[in-house]
Order: structure tokens, then C-alpha cells, then sequence
């Protein structure tokens, strides 16, 4: 007879088939059913996998999120979207500097590269509302860019000046290489003709922009010369209206000249006083005091003196005229006349001087004259290159995608937190 198997305790075991665990086992190994089992330690097969409510809503929302507006973008691209072309112009600012008389008979002219700065301003002058505003000027750029039947590439037909300007930016592309200077300007339209026009109509305007730089530089470069110009001619035109005065009050033209006469008058005067009072002396040695020809040579050199004396009387303080007192003597004459000549001297030597310094800044500043030189001309496109649809279509689906796939992972990243 079989003998019945007992627990632990040495209660009967209900299943004796059931193997034991041996005793090297654990609880806590005992505790965990092997892979596959229940509980129970029933082996029972995985259930299939099933389409879930939540799988239909992660096909709906890629079909709504992906597939619809994808499809619905790749229409507009290609049935409604005009096409657009593009005009190229390149240009380059130059600046012309002509060399010295030497160098020139020497045969050398250096033409340098492109100013720097003047590239600066010119790429924000194409890529500003002045140039929106001079261009508008010569065309109509709202008839030009209205499309009702494209709404998304085309201008507004009630677009203001700052809605011109922005889609303006997005039409004129402007590529600008600081290195070398280089500036490359890409123009799109609806017509091939349009796009030429409009990029004709830049590169005036940027031309004219050039040139106004040039003048204002040319400017600067003179105003101060042209400053002590005008000073100095200031100055002269007093210096001679001072010596025209001088010679409408002491009617005189030139005192120098004046006096070297007059001194010749006074030599003469004393040769004669020289002569009278020989003669008087011969007279007075074999004639009495009473004869009348003692008393004419008397009366002849006193005249005489009095002569030299109102002579040179006009070279003291005061003068006499016509006996008399003269308010200038020739003295302070010849001395006030003496300034002016120094002052007149001094204006025309400034004036020449500044004559010159001006010739000089003029003749730099015409040197140095800037000017836009062309590389590529207007071009007249044939075939539209725009909008680029692959490239576009490309873009849209992989942003499409990438919004649709974050948001699954927020969405399963939510739902596994609850």
C-alpha cells in the first residue's frame, strides 16, 4: 500500500503529484511563478495584439495633421501657385583714384576695390522703404505684384507701405559678399519683363544713391577748404575797400610816391635858400641895407624859408595847408597808410593761399569719385524658377511629420502617467 505523503506539518499533501521545491530554494524564488504561468502555474499562450480606439485616433489625426494639409499644399502649388521669374544684377562699388602729376606721366593709374562702407549703406538702401518708395515712383509695384487668383504669393490689392515693404524684402533678395564686395540682387515677378524693369529700376537707384555719397564726401572734402576761401576773400575786399577810402579822404593815391616827391620839392627848396642867401650876402657886402635889391633878396629868402618851413611841417603831427593847421600831418598818414598796405598784403597772401588749399581739395575729391560698376547686367528670365514646389512640398511635409510625431509622443507620454 502506498504510503500518503504529508506536509510540513504531517498533513496529508491534497495533490501529491504536484512537484516540491527543493530545499536549497528560497521563499521568495518559491513566491515567483515561471515565465509563461499563472499563478497557478497554468501555462496559457500571449492573446494577439488588436486595433485599439487608440490606434484608430493616432491614423485619423496623421491623415488630418499629415496627409490633408500635404495634399491640399501640393494643389495649391501646382494648380493654383503662378509662376514667378527671377531677374539676376550684380555690381560692385568702385572708387577711382587718379594718380599725381608724376605718376600719371609715369602711366599709372590705380583703380581700387570696393569701398566697404559705401557696400554697407547701399545693401540697406536696397532693403529699405526709400528704395521701395523711388521705385514705386517709375512703376506701379501694387499693379505689378496684385494676383487675385494666387493669394498667398501675391500682394494684397489694399496693401499699405509697410506691407509693400515687407513683401517687397521677400521679392528683392539681396546677397552681399563682405569680402569682396560684391552685390548680387535677385529680383522675382510674375513676368519675365516685370523682373528686368524692376531690377533696372534698383540698380539706377542705387546708382543715383552712389553718387550723392560721392558728393556729399566730395563736399566734406572742400567745405572747409572753401570755408577759409571765402574768409580770406572777405578779408581782402575790406583790406582794398579800406585803401580806396584812405585815398578818397587824403586824396592821395600812394603817399610813398608823395612824399618822395615832395622830399625832392624840399631838396630843391634848399638849394634855392642855398642860392638866395649867397646872393644876399653879395648884395649886403657892396650895397647898403636900403638898397631894393638887398630888400627883393631878403624878401626872396624869406619866402623861401617860409616855403621849407610849411614843408616840413607836413611830416610832423600836424600838418599846414594853405596856412592851415591840417588835422593828419603826412606823418600819421603815411603811417595809417603804411597798415592798410600791410593788411592788404596780408589778405592777398592769405587769399592765395586759400585759392590754392581750395584748388587743391577740389582737384582730391575729383580723384576720388565713386561710381557703381555692373557685372551682370538686367537678365530676362525664360523659364520661371519659382516658387520652387519640390523644395517647398518638402518642407511642408517634414514639418507636417515632425508636429505630427511630437504630439503622439505627448500624447502616449500623458496616457502612460495615469
Amino acid at each position: 500500500m502506498e504510503e500518503i505523503a504529508k506536509g510540513p506539518k504531517g498533513a496529508a499533501d491534497p495533490d501529491p503529484a504536484r512537484p516540491r521545491p527543493g530545499p536549497a530554494l528560497g521563499p521568495a524564488l518559491r513566491a515567483v511563478p515561471p515565465q509563461g504561468q499563472t499563478g497557478e502555474g497554468v501555462l496559457r499562450p500571449a492573446r494577439p495584439a488588436r486595433l485599439r480606439r487608440r490606434h484608430l485616433g493616432l491614423i485619423a489625426s496623421f491623415l488630418l495633421l499629415v496627409v490633408l494639409p500635404f495634399a491640399v499644399a501640393a494643389w495649391y502649388l501646382y494648380a493654383v501657385a503662378l509662376d514667378q521669374y527671377a531677374s539676376h544684377v550684380g555690381f560692385t562699388v568702385r572708387k577711382e583714384e587718379s594718380g599725381s602729376a608724376v605718376e600719371l606721366l609715369g602711366g599709372i593709374t590705380q583703380l581700387t576695390g570696393s569701398d566697404t562702407s559705401d557696400s554697407d549703406i547701399l545693401y540697406e538702401f536696397i532693403r529699405s522703404q526709400n528704395m521701395v518708395s523711388a521705385v514705386a515712383e517709375k512703376i506701379d509695384l501694387k499693379s505689378v505684384y496684385t494676383r487675385e487668383e494666387d493669394p498667398v504669393f501675391s500682394l494684397p490689392a489694399d496693401a499699405r507701405v509697410e506691407t509693400l515693404l515687407r513683401y517687397w524684402q521677400r521679392m528683392v533678395s539681396v546677397f552681399y559678399d563682405r569680402s569682396s564686395g560684391l552685390i548680387e540682387i535677385r529680383v522675382k515677378a510674375f513676368s519675365p519683363e516685370d523682373a528686368q524693369k524692376i531690377a533696372q529700376l534698383v540698380f539706377s537707384e542705387s546708382s543715383k544713391m552712389i553718387n550723392a555719397l560721392s558728393d556729399i564726401a566730395r563736399e566734406d572734402a572742400t567745405r572747409h577748404a572753401r570755408e577759409e576761401l571765402d574768409h580770406s576773400l572777405t578779408r581782402l575786399k575790406s583790406a582794398r575797400a579800406a585803401i580806396t577810402a584812405f585815398r578818397s579822404r587824403t586824396r592821395i593815391v600812394d603817399p610813398l610816391a608823395d612824399i618822395q616827391g615832395r622830399m625832392g620839392l624840399l631838396n630843391t627848396l634848399q638849394a634855392q635858400l642855398a642860392a638866395a642867401l649867397i646872393e644876399l650876402d653879395m648884395l649886403q657886402s657892396n650895397s647898403r641895407a636900403e638898397d631894393p635889391r638887398v630888400v627883393q633878396a631878403q624878401r626872396r629868402v624869406e619866402v623861401i624859408e617860409k616855403r621849407i618851413a610849411e614843408e616840413r611841417a607836413r611830416f610832423s603831427a600836424t600838418g599846414v595847408q594853405d596856412g592851415k593847421v591840417e588835422d593828419d600831418g603826412y606823418s600819421e598818414l603815411v603811417s595809417d597808410y603804411e597798415a592798410l598796405a600791410v593788411d592788404l598784403e596780408f589778405a592777398e597772401n592769405s587769399y592765395l593761399s586759400a585759392r590754392s588749399a581750395y584748388d587743391a581739395a577740389v582737384a582730391e575729391a575729383q580723384r576720388k569719385s565713386r561710381y557703381l560698376a555692373a557685372y551682370i547686367q538686367p537678365t530676362l528670365a525664360e523659364t520661371p524658377e519659382y516658387p520652387q514646389r519640390p523644395v517647398l512640398l518638402a518642407v511642408i511635409g517634414a514639418l507636417l511629420l515632425t508636429g505630427w510625431a511630437i504630439l503622439g509622443m505627448v500624447y502616449y507620454s500623458l496616457r502612460d502617467r495615469r
